[in-house]
């Protein structure tokens, strides 16, 4: 168990309030990315066929939950940990075209979690998908889209904070943004989580480039799986990678706040590159690789938004099980009451 406890914490909003305030986070917010990135609403899977290549490998540890299916002779499907490669199948299969895209209510179940504040059994967020052009496989739309998230979170906050002014703003006006080679150099004794602590609480909102591939020391800063975000490709700015992660400073749990994860996709220079690097070869010849390898697949940009981290961050909450319905251990659930957090 590992558990934040905030001195002194206690909710701003009654539970009734909360309620009430998740479904206004969550209409108003999504309406605002939807017109920012132009994206469509579409409906989304809970699982996948296992074996397709399909589901998401996160940094390649996480054990998918799987079922039998009766009807498939006992064939396994997955619950989905993401949707990042299902999107863009879904891009292809709906034709959309470049500049527009697509966003789902993803949910998913993610049994190997560390259950405490921020991680919960149960996952739910928006994922998204963009189609764009190969001139548009830079840092500089990568920032430009990271800009126009950031945009809708702080319009969502000034709306909250509006139908409930005891929920005073705290985002800065602007993201900063640092690659994850600069922020090594930065802080060259610091743990990957104590230096993501210390930029977070420098500038409050920050975008961290570069997630999945070796720094100089060697290391990298976090893993990705290397078949969706393009994260070894040289980019203009003279650093690897096309994808990054947004992190906010939360100053109830006095730490850094992941609430986004998201990059420009892999094409085939990178998918074939980074399937080496990592040896996952085996993988080329999967459903989702052999689409891609065969030019069935549209260039995109994509990421997921944490849907309960929003809430959480934006009703200043001192753990997720206060906007969401999950499991947790007894000892958790009976030291929250003790302490005045309060679990659904």
């Amino acid at each position: 168990m590992y558990l934040i406890e905030p001195k002194e914490y206690k909710s701003i909003l009654t539970k009734k309030q909360t309620e009430r305030a998740i479904k206004l986070i969550k209409d108003y917010f999504q309406q605002n990315l939807a017109a920012e990135l132009k994206l469509s609403r579409v409906t989304a899977p809970l699982f996948v066929l296992q074996g397709t290549g399909i589901n998401d490998d996160l940094s390649g540890k996480e054990r998918a939950v799987s079922f039998p299916i009766l009807d498939l002779g006992d064939q396994k499907a997955e619950v989905v940990h993401s949707l990042a490669k299902w999107k863009r199948l879904s891009l292809a299969d709906l034709n959309i075209p470049k500049g527009h895209g697509i966003y789902t209510d993803m949910n998913a179940i993610r049994s190997d979690e560390s259950l405490g504040n921020i991680h919960s059994l149960y996952v739910d967020q928006w994922d998204w998908e963009q189609v764009i052009s190969s001139e548009n496989r830079t840092i500089a739309y990568l920032k430009e889209i990271v800009n126009k998230i950031y945009s809708a979170l702080l319009r969502t906050e000034y709306y909250i904070s509006d139908i409930f002014p005891q929920l005073q703003p705290y985002l800065p006006e602007k993201i900063t943004f640092i690659h994850s080679e600069e922020l090594l150099q930065r802080y060259p004794n610091m743990t990957d989580k104590e230096k993501e602590n210390a930029i977070a609480k420098e500038y409050g909102a920050v975008f961290i480039m570069g997630i999945g591939g070796k720094l100089s020391n060697g290391e990298k800063h976090d893993g990705r799986a290397p078949d969706y975000d393009d994260w070894s490709t040289p980019n203009e700015e003279g650093y690897f990678g096309l994808n990054g992660d947004i992190i906010l400073w939360n100053p109830i749990l006095n730490r850094s706040f992941e609430i986004s994860s998201m990059g420009i996709r892999v094409d085939k220079k990178a998918l074939l590159h980074q399937l080496k690097l990592e040896n996952k070869e085996d993988r080329k010849e999967l459903y989702f690789h052999q689409c891609l390898l065969n030019d069935k697949l549209p260039l995109s940009i994509g990421g997921g938004i944490g849907q309960s981290r929003l809430c959480m961050y934006l009703l200043k909450k001192a753990h997720i099980g206060e906007v969401q319905a999950s499991i947790w251990p007894e000892s958790q659930r009976k030291r929250c009451q003790e302490i005045g957090i309060d679990l659904f």
